[in-house]
């Protein structure tokens, strides 16, 4: 069967990480390795159309990247040692230097790419950098999207990511998986990163698709390595669980006709039961471990208020209200308010939860943010205010860069007349 361009750029989007982490590892740095693994695409795309697709692709990838590296360190007659380490790993007469190669992709934990999120996540780094570039590297998303997940401008996101490669690269900080308290120290932030992985996915901020299943299986992968590499970190068991009851929910999100449904009219038998037995039993875990107050339980309590509803209506909605009051004195953050005054919208009735919104509409990094005035055209339309709620879907609808997103609020300020 003949490789064709599109084959060969799915079987690089695979392999795209642990490309990239293999590389920065050897030159230690990530903006070289992003270049050369770039080179090595170009590569592929030459060859593989003519010879077919070689038995190990990623191997292939990884020998063809060290080569370009190789010419480039003997073109600028520096790095000796390096050159002389990979020259030897490819050309020392091995009977399959692209098996060798692909032997030495993994780590001692088993997995490059997390050594790759924890060097992201170095303390040089400011948070921003960290989450910036994580996404960026680890992810795969766009500087838009990236700051779109950040409520914050793309310029801006732009010279963080540039910024933080220089300060990685200047510092010559090693591309690997710390020990001890130095790993500990960094958990917090690289929790913060894979669950930003898993909102984009869950919520795409761009493009067709409501959902990228593809970024949250690859975030709840790496929450599973966190769980198996810090056992009693109850955040890192809350994560995981709060990212298993949230994609239990996937297959019933969209409807037949591609339009995103809500909690109130989701098929709640399309729900994944594994998945929400799994997140049950993490948030078990989080209560023995006595972890329930930390910011990922409370999220993954709230997760739980739905996964144990067997219908919208017998979901508790005054629990769900007081969760987001203990959130809200955890994590202040205007995203929290906002899911907060719907909680109380639900419990308490439309008019607390307009009241709500009054306190927060004034922030400026929720101006340009949907689900703002896509709540309050929801406590609107409850209330029969349907002109104003028209207004507010049409606002919410005008300001979504997904178009799943956008199609169902403009649905839904049709239906308001």
């Amino acid at each position: 069967m003949e490789t064709t361009a599109r084959d060969i750029e799915a079987i690089f989007r695979l392999e795209r990480v642990r490309l990239i982490a293999g590389l920065a590892r050897h030159v230690g740095d990530i903006s070289l390795a992003e270049d050369l693994a770039q080179d090595a695409l170009m590569a592929a795309l030459g060859a593989w159309p003519r010879t077919g697709t070689p038995p190990n692709p990623g191997g292939w990838l990884m020998t063809t990247a060290k080569r370009r590296a190789v010419d480039l360190w003997r073109r600028r007659r520096m790095m000796a040692r390096h050159e002389a380490a990979i020259t030897h790993e490819i050309e020392a007469g091995q009977s399959d230097a692209h098996a060798a190669v692909e032997a030495h992709l993994d780590d001692a934990i088993g997995d490059e790419r997390l050594s790759l999120i924890f060097t992201a996540c170095h303390p040089l780094l400011s948070r921003d950098q960290r989450t910036a570039l994580t996404l960026k590297i680890i992810a795969g998303l766009t500087t838009e999207e990236i700051a779109r997940a950040f409520l914050s401008q793309e310029t801006t996101v732009a010279q963080r990511i540039v910024r933080a490669k220089k300060i990685l690269r200047d510092g010559d900080v090693a591309f690997e998986v710390p020990l001890g308290e130095e790993r500990a120290a960094r958990l917090g932030s690289v929790l913060e990163v894979i669950y930003l992985i898993f909102n984009e996915g869950y919520a795409a901020s761009r493009g067709e698709d409501l959902i990228r299943p593809q970024l949250c299986q690859e975030a709840m992968r790496l929450g599973r390595i966190l769980v198996g590499l810090a056992p009693e970190e109850p955040e890192a068991h809350a994560l995981l669980s709060l990212m298993e009851l949230q994609a239990s929910r996937f297959k019933a999100r969209v409807g037949a006709d591609g339009r995103a449904l809500t909690l109130e009219t989701q098929n709640r038998g399309l729900w994944d039961r594994l998945l929400i037995q799994r997140g049950l039993a993490g948030l078990a875990t989080v209560t023995r471990l006595g972890g329930e107050d930390g910011v990922y339980a409370l999220q993954a309590a709230l997760a739980a208020v739905h996964a144990r509803a067997t219908t919208f209506a017998k979901t508790d909605w005054t629990l769900s209200a007081s969760l987001y009051d203990r959130l809200m004195a955890r994590l202040p953050s205007p995203v929290v308010a906002l899911n907060r005054a719907v909680a109380h919208a639900m419990a308490f009735g439309p008019e607390t939860g307009l009241a709500l919104l009054e306190e927060i509409e004034a922030e400026q990094s929720l101006a340009g943010y949907a689900p703002l005035p896509a709540a309050k055209g929801d406590f609107l339309f409850r209330l029969g205010r349907m002109a104003e709620a028209r207004a507010a879907f049409a606002r919410a609808a005008g300001l979504s860069g997904n178009a799943a997103e956008r199609a169902f609020l403009m649905g839904r300020a049709e239906a308001c007349g």
